[in-house]
C-alpha cells in the first residue's frame, strides 16, 4: 500500500468498514489489499492516491447490474406507464442519448448530468422493498433511486455514448460535511476528473471539492482502493 503508516492504514480501513456498512457493500473485500494490480493509471482523487485490482468477484451487486444491463435486448415489450423497467422505458432513454451523439464531450456530461438529477432521491427500503439494490439506468428514470443509481446511470449512460471505461469511476465515498456515505460518478477528460454528483448541480472539477473522502470507485473491469498519499 505504498508509504502508508500502519495507523494510516489501519485508520483507511475503519473508515471504508463504516461506509461499506452503511451502504450494505462487500466489506470482506475492503479488508484484503487490492490483490491484483491492474494496468491501468493510478489517478489521484480528492487527494487520495488509489490502489487497483481487477478481482470484481466480491461486488456482486455492481457485476449484476452490468449483466441485467447488458442483456437489456431480452426485455419484455410492455407501456412506458409500467412501474417495471420494459422495452419501451429502453426506447425512451435511447432517444435522450441518441439526441447528444455528435455533441461535444462536456456538453454530454452536463446533459447526462442534468437528466439524470432530475430523478427525485428515494431510498432503496421503500422503492424495493430490500436494504440495498442497485438499478439500471431506466429502472432509476421510471422507479427513482438513491444515490448509487444516480451515479450507475450516468455512468452507463456515457458508456453508451461512447466514454472509455478506463476514463469512468462510480466512486463510494464519505461526505465530510453531513457524514454520511455517498457515491457519485467521476469522469477523466484529458487527465482532469470531474465530479457528476446528484447533491451538485452542476458537472464541476472533482479537485474543487474537499468534503469527499473517497474510500473505493468502480468500472466495468477495474476497482481502486483509496488511501492517503
Amino acid at each position: 500500500m505504498g508509504n502508508m503508516t500502519g495507523r494510516t492504514y489501519v485508520g483507511m480501513r475503519l473508515r471504508a468498514v463504516a461506509v461499506a456498512a452503511a451502504l450494505a457493500l462487500p466489506m470482506a473485500m475492503l479488508w484484503a489489499a487490492p490483490a491484483h494490480a491492474a494496468q491501468m493509471e493510478e489517478r489521484m482523487l480528492f487527494g487520495k492516491q488509489a490502489t487497483a485490482s481487477t478481482n470484481l468477484t466480491a461486488f456482486s451487486k455492481w457485476t449484476d447490474t452490468l449483466e441485467r444491463y447488458f442483456k437489456g435486448r431480452d426485455l419484455a415489450e410492455g407501456s412506458c406507464d409500467e412501474s417495471f423497467f420494459n422495452r419501451c422505458h429502453l426506447k425512451e432513454w435511447n432517444r435522450f442519448l441518441e439526441d447528444l451523439r455528435g455533441q461535444s464531450r462536456p456538453t454530454q456530461i452536463e446533459a447526462v448530468n442534468r437528466y439524470l438529477n432530475r430523478v427525485s432521491y428515494l431510498t432503496d427500503p421503500i422503492n424495493y422493498g430490500v436494504s440495498d439494490y442497485w438499478a439500471m439506468p431506466g429502472e432509476h428514470l421510471r422507479r427513482r433511486g438513491d444515490c448509487e443509481d444516480y451515479a450507475i446511470a450516468k455512468f452507463l449512460s456515457l458508456r453508451a455514448l461512447g466514454f472509455a471505461n478506463e476514463d469512468l469511476r462510480v466512486v463510494v465515498l464519505q461526505d465530510l460535511n453531513l457524514r454520511i456515505p455517498h457515491a457519485v460518478l467521476v469522469v477523466y477528460m484529458a487527465g482532469q476528473p470531474y465530479l457528476l454528483d446528484n447533491q451538485i448541480h452542476s458537472v464541476v472539477p472533482a479537485t474543487t471539492v474537499r468534503h469527499y473522502q473517497p474510500v473505493y470507485s468502480l468500472n466495468e473491469t477495474h476497482w481502486w482502493l483509496y488511501h492517503s498519499p
